[in-house]
């Protein structure tokens, strides 16, 4: 295990979080979006490689190097970083990296050059259809002094920080429409706990066209017969409710980021799990979800950053530019993207699902 390397100096982190470079404000918190590569920004990704590090090494399992930086972060053409950026204590609270599958690389296998590769097989069909539409997303992290709600406003909002960045990145590229990415359980988790998130995952989360697959997949190592006894409901409200109060009678709860994408949709795709061993041998989930069917209330909460942003310009040749504008700009921008989406489903025959509402 190498040493991590020391706080690199904030007034060159500074330096480097340039206008251009700058997604917008979040919605709350107060906090600041950047997106920024290690070729415009070094001293910015090597502060997130060692933020990622640390915060890795807290939750057992870790690449163990000074710094989690690998070669999807420093070649040719790197991922992009998302930063959640606090102005007031001049510190980056947390982070995602992200490719679009316009951009993606293939290997001579003809399987995508993306962080996912090493883990899972992707079909025929999901990179002729779906891939173009794709955001790949990864190695998402809090920075740990963060993680607490201790820490006040500005931690309780670091995740919904990180999705107003992820959403404003895919509403600035019309035809990007997905969402992959990994929900990652660590080794030191509670493994029947692990087992009925895995097993509800499967259960309500099914991927029936196997647009992706682990190639090494594991399944739940508990008796599935008994854990289908406890997860008894067809419902997938009523089955999360027995989720969440039997993984806190094993004195746990599910984890923050599992949780929240549960949360987040009702046609979400789970993958299948497998271990990842660049990461301390954590299990990793693939997940596949649709932006613009994510239930209304997250949908609309984190188009309001992108949206706020963008008006912000439109309010300086329009200074008394109503709520009611906003709510019309929202309106137009959620309506052309749908009827994109709804054409793009009907030429791969996919049927659209209900939008059900989940909390």
């Amino acid at each position: 295990m190498e040493q991590i390397i020391d706080p690199v100096d904030v007034s060159l982190i500074e330096a480097e979080l340039t206008p251009e470079k700058k997604l917008g404000d979040t919605n709350k918190g107060g906090n600041e979006l950047y997106v920024v590569t290690w070729h415009n920004s070094p001293n910015t990704v090597r502060e997130i490689g060692r933020l990622r590090e640390i915060s890795y090494r807290d939750a057992g399992a870790s690449s163990g190097k000074a710094m989690d930086l690998d070669e999807f972060d420093t070649m040719e053409e790197p991922y992009r970083q998302i930063i959640v950026w606090d102005p007031d204590a001049k510190a980056i609270i947390g982070g995602y990296r992200y490719i679009l599958g316009t951009n993606v690389k293939f290997k001579e296998d003809g399987q995508p050059n993306i962080t996912s590769s090493h883990l899972f097989h992707f079909s025929d069909l999901f990179i002729k259809d779906y891939l173009p539409h794709v955001m790949e997303l990864g190695r998402s992290f809090v920075a740990p002094e963060y993680q607490s709600s201790k820490a006040g406003a500005k931690s309780l909002f670091t995740m919904d920080n990180l999705w107003d960045g992820i959403a404003t990145v895919i509403l600035h590229h019309p035809d990007t429409w997905y969402f992959l990415g990994k929900m990652t359980i660590y080794p030191s988790y509670d493994e029947t706990a692990r087992n009925l998130i895995i097993h509800f995952l499967n259960k309500h989360f099914n991927d029936p066209q196997h647009l992706i697959k682990p190639k090494q997949e594991i399944g739940v190592t508990d008796n599935e017969r008994l854990i289908d006894l406890i997860l008894v409901e067809d419902d997938l409200k009523k089955d999360y409710r027995i989720l969440k109060d039997v993984v806190r009678k094993l004195g746990t709860n599910i984890p923050p980021l599992v949780n929240s994408y549960i949360n987040i949709s009702s046609t979400m795709k789970m993958l299948g799990s497998c271990i990842n061993d660049e990461l301390g041998d954590a299990i990793e989930t693939g997940i596949l979800i649709c932006f613009d069917e994510m239930y209304a209330d997250k949908k609309e909460r984190h188009m309001d950053a992108f949206i706020r942003n963008n008006l912000k310009s439109l309010q300086k040749r329009y200074p008394h530019a109503t709520e009611a504008v906003i709510e019309k700009y929202r309106e137009q921008l959620a309506k052309k993207r749908i009827k994109a989406l709804t054409k793009f489903q009907k030429q791969i025959g996919m049927k659209q699902s209900p939008d059900i509402e989940f909390h």
